[in-house]
């Protein structure tokens, strides 16, 4: 059975927690450790992809697309430029059981502003690239390589909705 989520109660903790995350950014110059939460949060609420329960080895959410399961590990990264390029995402877990890896990029509000995705084989394709100690033993790749092997499913000045930015998938079955 599943728990029920007061999603406007969740809502309201969420944006209480972004307005200390700024503060507290302001403050100290830096990053509170929200990003990954709210990025799960975002992607939930706007893709509509089904959170697994905490502490899921290998996974963040589920989805059903194209009448497969879909596994997907969630990123979030705060863009504080204006290109909205820089810095490196968290550590992708390679070797475990996952189909995708969605990136939820954030402006300096956590706000939501793009939502990439990349899937199994380009990643791992992108990791296994020679040269650097980051991507190859810590599993992270920088938010510009990732958009440059995944797609966009979801824009926020764009207007795209979960499913106009990308095209139908078939099952690894």
């Amino acid at each position: 059975m599943k728990n029920v989520i007061d999603t406007k109660a969740l809502n309201d903790l969420l944006q209480q927690a972004k307005s200390l995350a700024q503060r507290y950014h302001r403050l100290t110059g830096k990053p509170l450790g929200i990003t990954g939460e709210v990025a799960e949060f975002e992607a939930s609420r706007i893709l509509g992809v089904e959170l697994a329960p905490a502490r899921q080895s290998g996974f963040d959410a589920t989805e059903i697309r194209d009448g497969c399961e879909r596994k997907l590990q969630i990123k979030g990264r705060c863009l504080q430029n204006a290109r909205g390029s820089g810095g490196r995402i968290g550590s992708i877990k390679i070797d475990r059981d996952w189909t995708a890896v969605l990136l939820v990029l954030m402006d300096a509000n956590y706000d939501a502003i793009e939502i990439w995705e990349a899937d199994q084989s380009a990643v791992l394709a992108a990791l296994s690239v020679p040269g650097s100690k980051a991507r190859n033993e810590r599993g992270a790749l920088s938010v510009s390589k990732f958009r440059s092997i995944g797609r966009l499913r979801w824009d926020r000045t764009a207007g795209l909705g979960p499913r106009d930015a990308h095209g139908s998938l078939e099952c690894d079955i």
